[in-house]
């Protein structure tokens, strides 16, 4: 447990495994901390040969957040580009030259961003449950929209409510749980809270453009996994992922929403294992 830096930000970020095996980048998405890597899910990765890495974004967790940054013409603080660079500033701190690369929903598009413009550091990209940034591919249903924009959680209460209600919209319904929901969402109220950070991070995500050209230029070997019961991103965005970046591979998983449910682990861990080690 340690911190990296890239520039004025400070980057919050654990390790599993071995250190020897080559490693793995774990990327977060819009408004969640590096513990949504549950740590048996991390060492799963680990088991199989690979040195995880997961990080907390800016403005979320135990990183560094803007709550006083200037704000851009678009209304953002930063964009996917500062956020790529973090990535790339914790392997640094690690002396690592170079890693697989994973990233879910925003931090797919952060991983993806990672690859075009840090090529040299990315060994394999794995884009999940992502999009390119073309708004007409995966739109999200309309509740799960209205839930996603809707008011910020003001305490635990609601912040629970909030996470339950997205969830039961967007989550794998055939693993639906709320006693895990509960859990999870009370862990990481306790670990940080921070609504406007999530606000940030989403203003971001909106002045960055889409990343088309970058993609179709892209010589990293990539996977694209995506759920074909995500009604967040849908998974028609993962399938144009796919088509643009040169030989990428598109695997759905039926079953799959917008989460990443224990049950599913075993099967990810060995799409993502054999995409980077075989």
């Amino acid at each position: 447990m340690t911190d990296a830096r890239n520039g004025n930000c400070t980057i919050y970020y654990e390790t599993f495994g071995n250190p020897e095996d080559p490693a793995l980048l774990l990327v977060n998405g819009l408004g969640s901390q590096c513990i949504n890597y549950p740590e048996a899910w991390c060492e799963m990765f680990a088991a199989a040969g690979l040195f995880v890495i997961r990080f907390d974004n800016r403005d979320m967790g135990l990183s560094t957040h803007f709550t006083d940054a200037p704000v851009g013409a678009g209304g953002e603080c930063y964009t996917l580009s500062d956020m790529a660079a973090d990535g790339i500033a914790v392997l640094d701190d690690l002396g690592i030259v170079a890693a697989h690369v994973m990233g879910l929903s925003m931090g797919g598009m952060i991983a993806q961003t990672m690859a075009i413009e840090h090529s040299a550091c990315v060994l394999t990209l794995t884009s999940v449950m992502s999009s390119s940034g073309e708004p007409e591919f995966g739109p999200p249903t309309p509740r799960a929209l209205a839930l996603l924009t809707g008011p910020p959680a003001t305490d635990e209460s609601s912040y629970i409510q909030g996470w339950i209600d997205g969830l039961e919209e967007w989550g794998s319904p055939e693993f639906f749980d709320r006693d895990r929901w509960t859990a999870d969402a009370k862990r990481a109220y306790a670990r940080c809270f921070d609504p406007a950070g999530t606000t940030r991070q989403f203003m971001g995500v909106r002045a960055s453009g889409d990343r088309v050209d970058g993609l179709r230029a892209l010589d990293v070997a990539t996977l694209v996994i995506h759920g074909d019961q995500d009604h967040l991103i849908g998974p028609d965005a993962g399938r144009r992922v796919a088509e643009l970046v040169p030989g990428a591979r598109f695997e759905l998983i039926e079953g799959m929403g917008h989460d990443y449910p224990p049950q599913l682990w075993e099967r990810w861990v060995g799409l993502v294992t054999t995409h980077a080690l075989g």
